[in-house]
């Protein structure tokens, strides 16, 4: 992937200052390579587990991993800081990793031993979560649950086996740190690779609102826990006008109602949300019949292609009739995107890291945390790659330049984003790895509840807890049946695990639960921990839309 550095990295005296605080890191931090790599000391203890169930860096999961392999070692050093980005004609402040919107991409190959550090010089604690991926528990990087938050100056060396080749990425589980520039593309490569194809493009997607005009996401996270009611929105007349026809406000499923919940060192390393600042971002009048109804909460200045605003693209070159691979990843916060490529068919190949029988499309959907294959072969002339903020109405947007001519205006609008879409139901997954037919020994069911006027996202009536365990034993066939019972769509991700669509449909680690609908995945229980089940908004999850699968010894 081709990334745009055209910015200067602030901070630089937090750097300074974090080269003499690592070495005096607290010993759990895995500044050794060892503890961090779970050989011991590893901080499994924060979420006082239960009795009965399996210890993040138990027997269990070092099983598990050791059943992975141990193939070369890759190490990479990785910085989270504060940084001052270009986003193409805009420069704001933000964090990020190094230099890079996207953070640098890290490639494998299947088989593979990643040993990345991240030094954080950040002004407050983070953590890494490896997006998709089957690893040890560990490793998954969940503050409070899998290891202790990695403190301020601190650093800490994650080390797993990495066995499976897919589209992956990894961004921070701490607070609302997501939705800042802290996320880079995990590109694992087949080394059987069965695709032919003479180039290949990652696509990260993203919405953008922190640095512009004050906005921060902690700000725009407290300015929705205050909910409809505590907003001005100008009309006054409370009839959900003003929203589209949808009443946010409608259904109350449960929840205490207390929107400003803390959790601990996982939300914004236990401090308290600030006051909002910069111009309001709750987002009224939303509306996509993609999504159900209400298409997201925040109204975000920018959506990019590669960090790059419409007003200054990313280009990309190839020749006529070359066949092109191309990795999207929705990295956004709180908008699904519609994305299409002028002028051209796609063919779908994977999902989420996991092949499906391949499925030509003029457009895809994908929802935050998603990830699509598709090759294409691309024609002569200068082509929009664009990606429609689904029921946003703005747009992010890319260039295909095989030849000559002038530029795509920043406001094209692709016939083919109202041609034939794809969505994962319509998918089937590749022979190889369709979950095999078998009766479940077990279903969970999972209500998504809250409501936009408290803004209590919750599951089962009940907001996130370190200490939450839904019960799962190693070599079940687990049915989680996830019923929305909001206004509200959520694309619903679980850790260290695929699950399988119904009737033979693509293995995925994310999923679009529609409001009002139900949605039922099996998968196999297969990796023993303590595992994160949660909303992929990254609002919706830090106001209490998570929970935990708790493997039982």
């Amino acid at each position: 992937m081709r990334t745009h550095t055209r910015r200067a990295v602030l901070g630089a005296g937090i750097a300074a200052a974090g080269g003499g605080l690592l070495a005096a890191c607290s010993p759990d931090s895995g500044t050794d390579g060892t503890k961090g790599a779970g050989h011991s000391g590893h901080a499994g203890d924060p979420a006082a587990a239960p009795e009965g169930y399996v210890s993040p860096d138990g027997p269990e999961a070092a099983a598990a991993e050791k059943k992975r392999g141990s193939g070369p070692v890759r190490k990479v050093a990785l910085t989270a800081t504060a940084a001052e980005l270009d986003l193409g004609g805009r420069t704001v402040g933000s964090w990020a990793y190094g230099d890079d919107l996207p953070g640098k991409e890290v490639r494998l190959t299947a088989g593979d031993t990643l040993e990345l550090t991240l030094a954080n010089h950040l002004p407050e604690a983070t953590s890494l979560h490896w997006h998709g991926l089957a690893l040890r528990n560990d490793m998954d990087g969940v503050p409070d649950l899998t290891q202790r938050p990695v403190r301020a100056g601190g650093s800490f060396t994650y080390r797993f086996a990495v066995s499976h080749p897919g589209t992956y990425w990894f961004h921070p589980h701490s607070g609302v740190q997501q939705d800042r520039g802290l996320y880079a593309p995990l590109i694992v490569e087949d080394p059987k690779e069965p695709l032919a194809y003479d180039k290949e493009w990652v696509v990260v997607l993203d919405d953008w609102v922190d640095g512009v005009d004050g906005s921060t996401p902690d700000a725009v996270l407290a300015e929705l826990r205050k909910g409809m009611g505590g907003m001005d929105h100008g009309s006054g007349s409370g009839s959900g006008s003003d929203s589209g026809g949808m009443d946010h406000g409608g259904m109350d499923h449960g929840g205490s109602g207390s929107g400003g919940m803390d959790h601990g060192a996982h939300s914004m390393g236990g401090r308290a949300a600030p006051s909002p600042t910069g111009p309001s971002r709750m987002l009224m009048g939303a509306t996509s019949k993609l999504l159900g109804g209400d298409a997201g909460d925040v109204d975000y200045p920018y959506h990019l292609v590669n960090g790059r605003t419409p007003q200054d693209p990313q280009t990309f070159r190839a020749r006529p009739g070359d066949r092109v691979r191309i990795r999207f990843v929705n990295a956004g916060g709180d908008t699904a995107y519609r994305v299409a490529l002028g002028g051209h068919t796609m063919t779908v190949t994977h999902t989420d890291g996991y092949p499906v029988t391949h499925a030509p499309t003029d457009a895809l959907l994908l929802g935050m945390g998603e990830r699509y294959d598709v090759v294409v072969t691309v024609k002569d002339g200068v082509f929009p790659l664009t990606a429609l903020a689904e029921g946003k109405k703005r747009t992010a947007l890319a260039v295909l330049r095989t030849g000559g001519g002038a530029a795509p205006e920043e406001s094209v609008r692709p016939k083919e984003l109202d041609g034939r879409l794809l969505t994962a139901d319509r998918l089937k997954a590749d022979g190889p790895v369709r979950l095999a037919s078998r009766e479940p020994d077990r279903t969970i069911r999972f209500d998504l509840t809250g409501s936009m006027a408290k803004y209590d996202w919750a599951v089962n009536g009940k907001k996130y807890a370190p200490d939450q365990r839904y019960p799962v034993r190693a070599g079940e066939r687990v049915r989680l049946s996830f019923r929305n019972n909001t206004t509200m769509w959520h694309p619903m991700h679980l850790h260290g695990h695929t699950f399988a669509l119904p009737d033979g449909g693509p293995r995925k680690d994310t999923a679009i639960v529609l409001p009002g609908r139900r949605l039922d995945v099996d998968l196999d229980a297969d990796n023993p921990g303590l595992w994160m089940l949660h909303c992929h908004n990254v609002y919706h999850a830090e106001s209490g839309m998570m929970t935990v699968l708790g493997y039982q010894k």
